[in-house]
Order: structure tokens, then C-alpha cells, then sequence
């Protein structure tokens, strides 16, 4: 490992108060470590009204001091920033030590509902985990960490959040020399998958990771006994499973691609982490891949329920010590619960498909979504236009839905949900403008996040503040923001890739 460097933390108000639990009660998954200088930081975009919830000074971190502490070239005063360790199944195979290689937690905040969150770097320098990178990210897919995390919060779909992107003024070889950058994220924590499976093959580290996790995140479990039957740590592990199970279904119903589902990016929280190679749909296909280094498609959009089932019963084995001394017992205490993942995750995915098509709270039969669903992969409609325009089609409208799925055979199917909504008593207008209200009218569409992309990579940050601003309210229809709900010409979807760790 490299050696500790010499660093002074400067004194700044910037981020005044950090607490450092995790650090402090898991110093062996943690190693103190600094973010590389800065040569010359410019903040290009900062989340005040995150920072505001966070009780920061927003005005201070706008200063030299506050930009310095979100570049990683400062430590905010009395922090302790540490790098931290972690395993992980990556495409399915074991790495037994990842951790961050380009990321530092700075530390830890409460929000104004007294909720601990980690305030966390990423591209802040080389650590003891970088494996030979240069532990430097770049502006372009900061930014876009940054966007599609706030479009997710926007959405509604649970996730780490953006504080801010600053420019680093170091010029990083990826594509040829590109301008660095640090992205300040948000997190319930940064616990994952992977932080188990590396204590795990630590010994008496995991106990007390389990009991902290518990805590910060399933505090009602405390009181649980240790063993048992139901015992803290089986009901921890099911909490998690409902909580991914919630999770892996807004996902389906956003239509996003997350694109490495690897273990290292599956949170004990339940949020979204790691806005690499995602992307969302255009035109519906359960088989679509946008990640360039996906080549069997293992992450495909499809496969999502499935492969978050499959990171779920690996975070099982991490616990079975913790469950039963007897380790047949343990599995199939464990195996039981996992077993329960399809229909929690069907209970979720049923409900916010029916919640789409405008009978929120009521059963849906299963054929009808699964119908509409074959109609629009036969026909490559619109995942988030589609939705729209069957609530157009009850204001009586039938244009954009014609635009989608020719009238000739979608109409079948249309007799059959009108007369759903008409056995259940909705009328029309009221149905329609309550689908508004769940389906998005805006989405980071992948053509508008490039094209703003490279806009930003070239100094321009206007395209990217704009498709900010209309993606984090993505249900309120505008006319001037029409172009936004165009997708991507068919070449374009066509090429369209997305790269991991960049």
C-alpha cells in the first residue's frame, strides 16, 4: 500500500462539524488518507438547495476555502477523511480488496430530519485502493453523476445525491487530456454489499459492521435479540431485501439501466450509487446494454431484478455466522428470506405499473401489463413516452399514442384497460391527470445528456444547466420545454455507449 502522506487540514467553515462514526468504530475497513492538490479549482455547479437541508453554509462553500474542501485539496477543519475498504463481486467474479481508489469520506452531517448522511468525494486522487489508476475522474462524467442523480431524487426513486462539481484544473489522460473534476456526493452511507464481504474474511470486524449498519440505517432492529428465531441480523437481512426489492422496481418503472450492478454497488441503504455506465430507455427492449464493457449483457435492463436477487443472497453469506452458530440452520433461515424477493419485488413492480396505468391501490391483472409490454417492444415504443400518451388518449387525444403503437394493434388493448378503469368507476380527466402525476414527462434523455456533455467538457455549461433544471421537474409540462421529450433519433440509440470508471 502507498504510504500515508504528510497533510495539513486547513481551517475553513466551509463544512464546520463533520462527525466521523464510521471512521471511528470501523477503523479497520478505513484508511486516513488526504485528496490530491488541486492546481487551479473552479466550482462549476453547486446544489444549494441540498446543501441548505444539510444545515451547510452554501455561501462558504462558494468561497476559496468552501471549493477547496469540495475539490479535495483541503480537509475541512477537525474531519477525518479516510478511504474506505471493500470487496465485490464484479460481472460475478470475487475481487477480495477494491475500496475507493478515487474517493475519500470526508465525514458525516445530520439533515434537518436528524438523519446521518456521509459526505463523500469522487475523483479526489490516488488512495492504497487504486490498483494502478490515477484515482482522477473527469468533467463529463461527473456532471453526469450529478444530473441523473438529482433527475432519480426528482423522480422519486431513492439514491445518493450531487453537492457539487468543481473543475480541478489538472488535464487527466481518458479520451486524450480531458479537465478534471471532484464530485461531492450525498449518501444515507456508503455501506455496500462489498463492505461486508471484505469484513466477512476479516473476522470480529463484521459483528460490529452489522450492529452499526442496524443502527444507522434499521434502528427499530436494535432491540432485537441476537439469536433466535427473527433474530436482529435475519431481520436485518430481510429489511435490506425489501428495501433492494423497492428499489430494483422503481428502477423497472423509470426505465433505467443502471449498468453495473456489481456488489460493490449494492447499498445495505437501499439507495442508487455509482452513475457510471447507467442510462435510460428510449424505445422499450428488456435486452438493452449501454455500458461498453457489458458484452454478454448481464446487466441489461431485463436482468436487473434478477441479478440484484443473486447480490443479495452473496450479502447472505456474509451473515451467516451472525444468524445461527450452526451454519445449515443460518442457510436456510437466509434462504427462506431470499426466497421471498419475487414477490416483494412484484408486489412493488404491480403496484407502480398499476399506479402508471391510472389504478393506483387497486389489483392489476398481470396480462394487461405484460401485453402492453409486448406491444411496445414489438413496435420500439417510447418507455416514458408511451405512458404519457395513453393519458392523452382518455383526454381524446389519440396522436401520440398512434406515434407509438400503430391504432390497429394497440386497439384491443385499449378495450381492455378502458374497461378496467370503467368496472372501477374512473373517469377520464381524473384518471389522466393522476398518471401525469407518476409518469415523467422528462427523463435524462440520453442524446440530450451527451449533447450537454460534451458542451460542458468544452467550457459551456449552459446546455447542462438547462437540462438540469427540466429534468428535476419532470412532470410539469411546459411548452417551451417540448424539445426535451423527443427521443433519440434511432442512430443514435443505435451507437449510444456508456463508460465505467472514467
Amino acid at each position: 500500500m502507498m504510504a500515508i502522506p504528510d497533510f495539513t487540514i486547513g481551517a475553513t467553515a466551509a463544512m464546520a462539524g463533520l462527525e466521523s462514526t464510521f471512521a471511528d468504530e470501523l477503523d479497520a475497513l478505513t484508511v486516513p488518507w488526504q485528496g490530491a492538490q488541486a492546481p487551479d479549482p473552479k466550482l462549476l455547479v453547486l446544489n444549494e438547495q441540498l446543501g441548505a437541508s444539510l444545515r451547510l453554509d452554501t455561501e462558504a462553500l462558494r468561497s476559496e476555502d468552501g471549493v477547496a474542501v469540495l475539490s479535495g485539496s483541503t480537509a475541512p477543519a477537525g474531519a477525518k477523511p479516510v478511504a474506505m475498504a471493500y470487496a465485490g463481486h464484479q460481472f460475478g467474479g470475487y475481487v477480495p480488496l477494491l475500496g475507493d481508489g478515487r474517493a475519500l469520506l470526508l465525514g458525516e452531517v445530520k439533515n434537518g430530519d436528524g438523519r446521518r448522511v456521509d459526505v463523500h468525494l469522487k475523483g479526489s486522487g490516488r488512495t492504497p485502493f487504486s490498483r494502478g489508476g490515477d484515482g482522477f475522474a473527469v468533467v463529463g462524467p461527473m456532471l453526469r453523476e450529478y444530473l441523473v442523480s438529482e433527475a432519480m431524487y426528482a423522480l422519486g426513486v431513492p439514491t445518493t445525491r450531487a453537492l457539487s462539481v468543481v473543475a480541478t484544473g489538472r488535464h487527466v489522460l481518458r479520451d486524450g487530456a480531458e479537465p478534471g473534476a471532484v464530485l461531492a456526493r450525498v449518501a444515507a452511507s456508503h455501506l455496500r454489499v462489498g463492505t461486508f464481504e471484505f469484513a466477512v474474511r476479516r473476522g470480529e470486524v463484521l459483528q460490529p459492521l452489522a450492529d452499526y449498519a442496524i443502527a444507522r440505517h434499521y434502528p427499530e432492529l436494535t432491540e432485537l435479540p441476537e439469536t433466535g428465531h427473527g433474530n436482529r441480523y435475519l431481520t436485518f437481512f430481510e429489511a435490506v431485501v425489501e428495501a433492494q426489492a423497492s428499489l430494483v422496481a422503481q428502477w423497472m418503472l423509470t426505465g433505467f439501466v443502471h449498468g453495473v450492478m456489481n456488489t460493490d454497488n449494492t447499498t445495505i441503504s437501499g439507495e442508487t450509487i455509482d452513475y457510471g455506465p447507467c442510462a435510460f430507455l428510449d424505445a422499450f427492449d428488456p435486452a438493452a446494454v449501454f455500458s461498453s464493457i457489458d458484452h454478454g449483457g448481464r446487466y441489461a435492463f431485463g436482468n436487473q431484478p434478477a441479478v440484484l436477487k443473486w447480490n443479495l443472497a452473496r450479502f447472505a453469506e456474509t451473515l451467516l455466522t451472525l444468524i445461527d452458530s450452526k451454519v445449515d440452520d443460518a442457510i436456510t433461515a437466509v434462504s427462506a428470506v431470499l426466497d421471498t424477493f419475487d414477490e416483494r419485488y412484484d408486489r412493488h413492480y404491480s403496484a407502480g405499473m398499476a399506479a402508471k396505468l391510472g389504478v393506483a391501490g387497486t389489483p392489476i391483472d398481470r396480462a394487461l401489463i405484460d401485453d402492453l409490454l409486448t406491444l411496445m417492444e414489438e413496435h420500439g415504443a417510447d418507455w416514458t413516452g408511451t405512458f404519457r400518451a395513453l393519458a392523452d388518449e382518455l383526454r381524446g387525444n389519440p396522436t401520440p399514442l398512434g406515434e407509438q403503437v400503430p391504432r390497429e394493434h394497440i386497439g384491443s388493448w385499449l378495450e381492455r384497460w378502458c374497461g378496467v378503469l370503467t368496472a372501477h368507476g374512473l373517469g377520464a380527466a381524473d384518471t389522466a391527470a393522476a398518471m401525469d402525476s407518476v409518469n415523467p414527462l422528462y427523463i435524462p434523455r440520453n442524446h440530450q445528456v451527451d449533447a450537454a456533455l460534451r458542451a460542458a467538457t468544452g467550457g459551456d455549461l449552459a446546455p447542462f444547466e438547462k437540462l438540469l433544471e427540466v429534468v428535476t421537474h419532470p412532470f410539469d409540462h411546459r411548452d417551451e420545454w417540448s424539445d426535451y421529450t423527443t427521443p433519440a433519433p434511432r442512430a443514435f440509440s443505435d451507437t449510444f455507449q456508456t463508460f465505467c470508471g472514467t
